[in-house]
């Protein structure tokens, strides 16, 4: 009989179902689903056998060490500012942990410990990161192999919605905080082109959005998702002169992120009016002092925001027509959130969920300039598309949970041995990984132009 392995999952949220349902198929798994509100695992747990619901808070040292001494391995899919506390418990109880992640300069101060005690603290094990770096390895190593060279990679990547519900003057909807997608608009970016480090200032971010073709049913664009430039080494791609990784948007979603930076609404300085003491306001109200005006007037409003932003034609009628989709030149009370962002993103979340029965899509796509030994050059291109299933899994869920349970299945199989705190950026990471995603049916399509 195969000895039970108890693991441990911290969080709860729309990412465990899947995770948890690849685990749960091995009947040695048990697993021990932990979060702050017992109601929220209890609910997951309900339905699943071998699952036991425990309520803990990870800020406490002993609750958490408590649970983590009881397990095998560590799940974390918590917020990533609480990773570096999770492994430093789990080293000191020999325990592994897997992590879906960037690895922060925190988490990596805890490789030399993790080493020593024989414990392998995997990260970026999701879709992005995850995924995108399966791939990014597998053809870089092919073409290393045959004494090529990687001399441009271009990499994009979105969660958004299936086209059919991308019915807003977004085109995008929120299936975790809308704080934390707007804070992301508001990073500085680098990259490299032609050898030369390219910096973008956040607020200056969606200027430089451009079109990215990958099929042509999308009408995408895409933008610098913070530091590109470590890939070279991360990659092991010196020979690399243009390297971006970004992130893709429909079409005039850059656009009407310009506006709301440049309108002030993506400020999460405190204002007055819209402190919980203060007095209800109507959102034409809250937008004229954003303008700085007392006239509430649409036709006011409309003319100063136009002058603020500088849009003419049919640009300043998509972006008007988004502003009144919104509600802000409306007698609507709004949610007071002390700040011009928070206020904005509670509105953004009644107004910008997914109805019953729609569906996500993740979009992912490397391209890479080859250029062989005998000066010819080559572009390959691997691409992968995902949908979720309405009223089940979302697409997002699925390509971050499932290559998380896997890694976490392959490490307690003995099959990744390495210790320390890793990513997958080797060979012997990846494609154990990649084997077992493609059984899920969760692959790239690759193709040479």
């Amino acid at each position: 009989m195969t000895a039970i392995k108890n693991i441990l999952l911290l969080g709860s949220g729309y990412v465990a179902p899947p995770c948890l349902n690849y685990l749960l198929r091995r009947e040695e798994n048990h697993v021990t689903v932990a979060s702050r509100r017992i109601e929220n695992v209890e609910a997951l747990a309900a339905d699943r056998p071998r699952v036991t619901p425990i309520s803990l808070d990870v800020d406490s040292d002993k609750a958490l060490e408590e649970a983590i001494s009881k397990s095998d391995i560590v799940i974390s899919l918590i917020p990533y500012t609480h990773h570096a506390r999770v492994i430093a418990a789990a080293i000191k109880h020999k325990k592994h942990v897997v992590t879906t992640s960037y690895v922060s300069p925190a988490m990596l101060a805890h490789d030399q410990a993790a080493r020593e005690a024989g414990v392998t603290i995997f990260n970026e094990i999701g879709v992005d990161p995850g995924i995108d770096h399966l791939y990014a390895i597998k053809t870089i190593d092919e073409v290393h192999q045959q004494g090529g060279k990687i001399v441009s990679f271009l990499s994009y990547c979105g969660g958004l919605p299936a086209p059919e519900a991308s019915n807003n003057p977004l085109g995008y909807k929120f299936s975790w905080s809308s704080r934390g997608v707007l804070l992301a608009l508001r990073n500085d970016a680098k990259y490299l082109q032609d050898g030369k480090v390219v910096e973008v200032n956040g607020p200056n971010l969606m200027d430089i959005a451009k079109p990215i073709y990958i099929f042509p049913a999308f009408a995408f664009e895409g933008y610098p998702n913070r530091d590109s430039t470590p890939y070279n080494e991360r990659y092991a791609i010196p020979e690399c002169k243009t390297l971006l990784r970004g992130t893709l948007r429909y079409q005039g979603f850059p656009m009407f992120i310009k506006a709301l930076v440049t309108l002030g609404f993506l400020n999460d300085a405190h204002v007055d009016c819209l402190s919980a003491k203060s007095p209800e306001i109507k959102w034409n109200a809250v937008f004229a002092h954003a303008l700085g005006t007392l006239d509430t007037s649409e036709s006011n409003l409309t003319k100063l925001a136009l002058a603020k932003t500088g849009l003419e034609g049919e640009n300043a009628r998509r972006v008007l027509h988004g502003l009144k989709w919104l509600g802000l030149f409306s007698d609507t009370l709004v949610t007071r959130k002390e700040t011009l962002l928070d206020t904005l993103c509670a509105t953004l979340e009644q107004k910008m969920q997914y109805e019953e029965g729609e569906r996500d899509m993740v979009m992912l796509q490397h391209k890479f300039e080859i250029e062989w030994a005998n000066g010819s050059k080559e572009t390959r291109t691997s691409t992968g598309l995902w949908f979720g299933v309405p009223g089940g899994d979302s697409a997002m869920a699925t390509t971050v949970g499932v290559p998380c349970a896997i890694t976490t299945q392959l490490i307690l199989d003995g099959k990744i041995k390495q210790t320390g705190v890793l990513a997958p950026m080797t060979g012997e990471l990846v494609y154990p990984i990649m084997e077992a995603l493609r059984k899920e049916g969760i692959y790239m399509t690759e193709e040479t132009l």
